[in-house]
């Protein structure tokens, strides 16, 4: 998915928030408690994946639901993966904008 969905969204400003958490493969998640969607970072082995997996190469589909906190929850929650957001994966890696 890119991350230029014009939802109204600044999903890279939501990348780098304390939220999305400091390590991991960007994801959009829906809380299970909340119905919020948010951008989340997640471990491979977090939504079952090897840890040695090309971000690039998954799907949403493919990933399972990790815990991960809520602020509108208030708690550590479980989020399903709805996109693995690879545009801001890519802008990552190049260090840039």
């Amino acid at each position: 998915m890119s991350t230029d969905v014009d939802d109204g969204r600044d999903r890279a400003a939501e990348l780098e928030s304390a939220e999305a958490g400091q390590f991991g493969v960007p994801v959009d998640a829906i809380c299970v408690g909340c119905g919020r969607i948010r951008v989340k970072r997640a471990d491979p082995n977090e939504i079952g994946q090897a840890s040695d997996v090309d971000p690039t190469d998954l799907e949403a589909a493919d990933c399972t639901s990790f815990k991960h906190v809520c602020h509108r929850c208030g708690s550590a929650t479980w989020w399903n993966p709805v996109a693995i957001l690879t545009g801001l994966l890519e802008r990552e890696q190049e260090g840039g904008e």
